[in-house]
């Protein structure tokens, strides 16, 4: 990877993510959501709707954003270009994952200031952010690289909005504990980071390791298909 051309990249996006305002607009509802829960009232936020900002701003900007872009490439037939000029693939991704992580890093450090966010983040639970910030970039590069037009991009942000980024909200569509729907979102990414609040550790950390591990394997399918489609 090159420094020079990430950096050249980061900023050429970063300009055009500020001047997209369906893209920039996404900051804002981790910060709204933020708002609303702060107005509720007692002494301290509980860990679920702490992660549920999370998960909003991780699948709302994380991973939205670098699926939008990746699929504005490809909507412009403009990612043929980049990937022949000096740049490699990996640069192209890494100034563009910088972007949506910055915008992330952002609307998350407003959210949490607004809702005075006390509890201590250990070493576990920071591990766990960065391991979750992963897999949904990871989601959000793969879908961009297979999708053809934005418009198409709705079909795939909806249900891992709701299912990885809205995962606590289940609990009020269903809310019988012993459902087998509840169990399996027991597995889910999200809820092993609300777990590493609690005394477990190793076992959310093994579960979204899991979970990043095929994010990556995702994005190597979607790459190579991207590629295949490229060189026809």
């Amino acid at each position: 990877m090159n420094t020079g051309r990430i950096m050249a990249i980061f900023e050429k996006n970063l300009k055009e993510f500020t001047r997209n305002a369906m893209l920039f607009t996404t900051i804002l509802l981790p910060i709204i959501l933020a708002f609303m829960y702060s107005r509720m009232g007692g002494e301290a936020l509980p860990a679920m709707l702490v992660y549920l900002i999370v998960g909003v701003a991780f699948s709302a900007i994380l991973c939205s954003g670098i699926m939008t872009m990746m699929a504005e490439e490809n909507e412009k037939d403009t990612l043929r270009g980049l990937m022949q000029s000096p740049a490699s693939m990996l640069d192209i991704l890494a100034g563009k994952s910088l972007v949506v992580v910055l915008m992330t890093a952002v609307s998350l450090i407003i959210s949490f200031l607004i809702m005075d966010v006390a509890f201590e983040w250990s070493i576990a639970s920071i591990g766990g952010l960065i391991l979750l910030a992963l897999f949904f970039l990871n989601v959000g590069i793969a879908v961009g690289l297979t999708v053809d037009s934005v418009a198409t991009t709705s079909v795939y942000l909806l249900p891992i909005m709701f299912i990885f980024g809205f995962t606590p909200m289940i609990e009020t569509v269903v809310p019988d504990s012993d459902h087998f729907i509840r169990r399996l979102t027991d597995y889910l990414p999200l809820y092993q980071n609300i777990s590493l609040h609690g005394e477990e550790t190793a076992v959310p950390l093994l579960i979204l390791l899991a979970w990043t591990i095929v994010s990556f394997l995702y994005v190597m399918w979607a790459f190579r298909k991207r590629m295949s489609d490229e060189e026809k």
